[in-house]
Order: C-alpha cells, then structure tokens, then sequence
C-alpha cells in the first residue's frame, strides 16, 4: 500500500508525495469552488487532495498520475469521482 504525503505549497497548491514501488512527486493545485462543490465545509483541503490521491491509486500507478494537475481533471478521467469522493475522506 502506498503512503501519500501532503504538503500546502501555497494557498489552493499542493505538493503530493507517493511513496509505492517507486516514489513520485504531484504538484496540485484546487480551486476554492471546486472544493466547496466536493466537501462543503466538512474537511479541509488537504484533506481533500489526500483522499482523491487514495481515489487516484485504487484505479492507477502512481507513476501513471499526471506530474502536475488541477483537482477538477480527475472527473474528466473519471467521471465517478465527485460522487466517490467522499467514501476516500476519513
């Protein structure tokens, strides 16, 4: 099982590191919207990127996981996230 690391680089941006069979390193940035729209004031983002990262892995690598990303590009890959989401967030 792989260990996720995140890191607040700026507001809204992300540093994500996946430690699996072999270690990648994500730059994600979220809009506020976007992130109201999945979790409302429930969690922060943090968390947020952490349980789409747990999403991302169950389906993927961590070495197929674009390098760098905004959050709302999971749905186009797959379009069950939003509504999946929140079975990832603790």
């Amino acid at each position: 099982m792989a260990t996720i690391e995140v890191t607040e680089t700026s507001p809204y941006s992300f540093s994500v590191t996946v430690h699996g069979s072999h270690v990648t390193t994500h730059q994600v940035s979220v809009k506020p919207d976007y992130a109201s729209e999945l979790i409302g004031a429930t969690q922060n983002i943090a968390e947020l990127v952490s349980a789409s990262f747990k999403f991302l892995l169950d389906r993927e690598s961590n070495t197929s996981i674009l390098r760098s990303f905004d959050l709302s590009v999971i749905e186009r890959y797959f379009p069950e996230y939003p509504k999946a989401i929140n079975r990832y967030l603790k």
